[in-house]
């Protein structure tokens, strides 16, 4: 389909059929909503013009309040405000709900990305046909749900969008107005804080109806594809999860949490299984298999809903139970109903008893406070040196002696030191529960040095841990720019120390290193972290080839660019031949989850596409992946003079102050969405080392300026051009895909971005030549981003995208408006205590429906 097609079908598909839903719901008979409804379009002209004509906020709504008589009262002006508010939310569902319903019209199912091309394209070529099946052979994508707190809808919601999905697929009028009655009357809102376990629950909805089925039907379509030979403790899709594991920075992470989540995980799963062997005890009601299905009956339904507080791994009784049961079909029954033991015993295969990976992590400081603490209280036994703490890092590790102890924790222990050590013991509850891959993972955030995960391993050694069977993956993590630069040496360390090669050599010289997106950009700037992290793997990769390792990159990704998001299969495609790529594994956060996975199609499609992406890298590489040193040369100069560029604004002194006064970044630990505070460190004042890259990247797009996912490439690309250097820019943009991606997801955030909306700032006394500085490298972006790849508008070869973008900017922008003015309200002051909560409570509400409809913002 071509890309004015595509347009024409999104505009007739989605545009005409949302406005068309949108008006019925504008008439449906909820308490003063009409009314709303009725005001609405004439409010979002109404800030059209406002913005237009560069008004501030406070001009735009009194002089739309002017218009009405009965809006002279300060409470009536609110509560139109608040129900205006409460309208847009709903409205971006229904439009998530009428564009998700459209996807396999809309163009993007039909590109090129998905197995069935991959089969097609080596059917008849024997030579490419093997590659692919030795690719697969080995091959794994893992995508690991995280509890970052940008997943805004109740599961309430979710299955609303879910049902109205469908009856929007079918045109089923009847259900589509019944469906956003319901989501008229349905809160969004969450009263309290959720608890880690609160937030596992929500993210287990997705496990439960998206991903349990998606993961089996890929799995089914490789099966039936090629006769791979079946490994009961591996499969293609696999399942990652942090809530209720990831403690970094988290408090409220708690070895409590972290086995109820574990439980949870394991409860949920069996559900799902037990809704299958209803429907294969409907059919399969034959002599033979009594005896089986009598003990899968008691076994999945115990585990189901009466699950044991210890319970034990019941992978391989399962497994044998439904292989025996396909046995007696075959020998007997004519193989009648086998396909669906097939189905179940696929699944089992799967998720085994424990549905996800439940990842431990923890900051590498509280992990050295943890080691300092054994090593003081039990300094007779251990016999570490007691000047530890001020050896260098040679001399740390030469006194580590990697001793078997089952050193008790004791009563003085402070909160995190006790939590860390009883995890440690209890992972091996989990393990025993569920296998070892329920949980098998150790990631160590702030990652700086070889002996933050040699202190780590010891601190499992002396909890009780045999070192023969020690089976935990010890996985650095690796953010800052700084960090990015010394991992390299960092891993050639380990690799090089007797104990942890041992250790390593023990799984299977497997090696994961996690590399964090989010705090580089916050760091360093769009730029210079997408090439730190590019030239990190080329050095990791070298370093883990020298010394025989089997390098996994495990990629923090959140959504929107300046997080590593956008079009991320087309990274992983864009792999050269210096950055190991046979496995894929990134974290899927935020609302992120519910836009590219919330419903089946969506989520078989991104999934494919990232299949697709690691298969391909490795069976048919393009010449341009691989970067020639000249063309690394002039990545590196570009993305320096992007830091620098970065850093000058970073290092303004009102920096910070510009955040925090016009942006909606103090009220974000106020709304009700996360368990985990919005910085490190929360006992002292702001600064922007304690504050979260989630936090960081939020609030400058509810500003829609997005300075962390542009901010620097113009002036590179316009410096390059100085040099002389614009024909091999160019080339460089035409020929590899990853640079390709970087820009094009650069201009992604562009189109989210709306300086107009905040050019009233221009004429302040204190920011406004700093906002000009912004606008200006924003308009010096635009221009180069253009000339560079050859469009005459952002995202031009993207229009389905670029369409759905300007329509949720256009229904979100009354709510960009409340939110500017109620933070402007608020630092003029003279407000009482009530009315200071209300305009707070106005700006916390808005936040919600913004990053919704952004889709990828946070």
């Amino acid at each position: 389909m071509n890309l004015s097609k595509k347009q024409a079908v999104f505009e007739s598909e989605v545009l005409t059929r949302f406005e068309l839903f949108n008006s019925l719901f504008m008439t449906l008979p909820f308490y003063q909503v009409k009314h709303t409804g009725t005001l609405l379009p004439f409010f979002t002209t109404h800030c059209e013009r406002g913005v237009a004509e560069k008004l501030n906020p406070e001009a735009i709504i009194e002089s739309f309040f002017g218009q009405y008589e009965q809006y002279v009262g300060e409470s009536d002006r609110i509560d139109l405000l608040f129900r205006i508010i409460q309208y847009i939310e709903r409205q971006v569902v229904l439009f998530d709900a009428v564009e998700d319903a459209a996807f396999k019209k809309t163009g993007r199912s039909d590109e090129a990305g998905l197995l069935d091309s991959v089969f097609a394209e080596t059917e008849t070529n024997k030579e490419l046909r093997s590659k692919l099946v030795d690719k697969l052979s080995d091959f794994s994508l893992r995508l690991v749900l995280t509890a970052h707190p940008t997943q805004f809808y109740p599961g309430p919601v979710l299955a609303i969008m879910t049902d109205l999905i469908e009856a929007l697929k079918k045109n089923d009028i009847h259900n589509i107005h019944l469906l956003l009655q319901q989501l008229g009357k349905t809160p969004f809102m969450k009263k309290d804080k959720p608890t880690p376990v609160d937030e596992a629950v929500s993210l287990a909805w997705f496990l439960e109806n998206v991903f349990y089925r998606v993961a089996s039907a890929i799995q089914s379509k490789i099966d039936d594809e090629f006769d791979l030979p079946v490994d009961e403790n591996k499969s293609l899709v696999e399942l990652g999860f942090w809530p209720g594991g990831d403690r970094d920075g988290n408090p409220n992470v708690t070895v409590e949490s972290t086995k109820r989540v574990a439980l949870l995980l394991r409860t949920v799963l069996f559900r799902c299984y037990y809704r299958d062997f209803g429907t294969l005890k409907r059919r399969i009601t034959f002599k033979g298999v009594e005896k089986y299905m009598d003990v899968l009956q008691d076994l999945i339904y115990e585990n189901s809903f009466n699950p044991p507080e210890n319970p034990e791994n019941v992978k391989s009784v399962i497994i044998h139970n439904l292989k025996e049961i396909k046995r007696v079909l075959a020998d007997y029954h004519d193989g009648l109903f086998v396909e669906l033991v097939d189905d179940l015993l696929r699944k089992v295969r799967i998720f085994g008893c424990f549905f996800a990976t439940l990842d431990l992590r923890q900051d590498s400081s509280i992990l050295r406070k943890t080691h300092a603490y054994l090593r003081e209280k039990y300094a007779g036994k251990l016999g570490e040196a007691s000047d530890f703490e001020q050896l260098d890092e040679r001399g740390k590790q030469a006194t580590m002696k990697f001793e078997e102890y089952d050193l008790p924790v004791g009563d003085d222990a402070p909160p995190l030191v006790a939590d860390t050590l009883e995890v440690i013991r209890h992972i091996g509850d989990i393990q025993r529960s569920g296998g070892e891959r329920a949980a098998q993972r150790f990631i160590i955030s702030n990652c700086q040095q070889a002996s933050d995960i040699l202190e780590l391993m010891e601190l499992f050694l002396w909890s009780g841990w045999q070192r023969e069977a020690l089976h935990i993956d010890f996985v650095p993590l690796f953010e800052t720019v700084d960090d990015l630069h010394r991992a390299a040496s960092v891993m050639e360390v380990l690799y090089t120390h007797a104990p942890y090669a041992a250790h390593l050599k023990r799984r299977g010289n497997k090696q994961t290193i996690m590399l964090g997106f989010s705090d580089s950009t916050k760091d360093g700037g769009y730029l210079m972290a997408n090439w730190s992290i590019y030239k990190a793997k080329i050095e990791l990769t070298a370093m883990a080839r020298e010394y025989d390792v089997d390098l996994v990159f495990f990629d923090g990704r959140g959504g929107p660019p300046a997080r590593g998001g956008g079009k991320t299969q087309r990274f992983y495609a864009s792999m050269g031949k210096e950055i190991a790529n046979d496995h894929i594994q990134l974290t899927i956060q935020g609302q992120t989850i519910s836009s590219q996975y919330g419903s089946l199609d969506t989520a078989q499609y991104n999934i494919e596409q990232l299949l697709h992406a690691g298969i391909t890298s490795h069976i048919e590489q393009r010449s341009g992946d691989t970067l020639s040193e000249e063309n690394k040369k002039l990545f590196g100069y570009m993305a320096q003079v992007s830091h620098d560029q970065f850093l000058a604004l970073r290092h303004d002194p009102l920096f910070l102050k510009y955040l925090e006064r016009l942006s909606p970044l103090k009220f974000l630990s106020q709304i009700n969405i996360s368990s985990r505070p919005v910085k490190r460190n929360s006992d002292r004042e702001l600064r922007l080392e304690d504050l979260r890259a989630i936090s960081f990247v939020t609030s400058w797009s509810q500003l829609k300026q997005n300075i962390p996912g542009f901010y620097g490439v113009g002036t590179a690309l316009e410096e390059a051009e100085k040099a002389g250097k614009w024909d091999q820019v160019k080339e460089l943009y035409e020929t590899s895909r990853m640079f390709q991606t970087i820009i094009d997801n650069c201009m992604m955030s562009m189109s989210k971005s709306n300086f107009e909306l905040t050019s009233y700032i221009q004429h302040d006394e204190v920011f406004g030549d700093f906002w000009k500085k912004m606008r200006d490298e924003f308009e010096r972006t635009t221009k180069y981003v253009l000339k560079l790849s050859g469009s005459k508008v952002l995202m031009q070869n993207y229009p389905v995208e670029r369409e759905s973008i300007a329509m949720r900017e256009k229904i979100v922008l009354p709510l960009l408006i409340i939110q500017h003015y109620a933070i402007r309200k608020l630092q003029a002051g003279g407000l009482d205590e009530k009315e200071s909560e209300v305009f707070s409570k106005l700006i916390t509400r808005t936040i919600y429906g913004v990053v919704n409809a952004g889709r990828n913002l946070a």
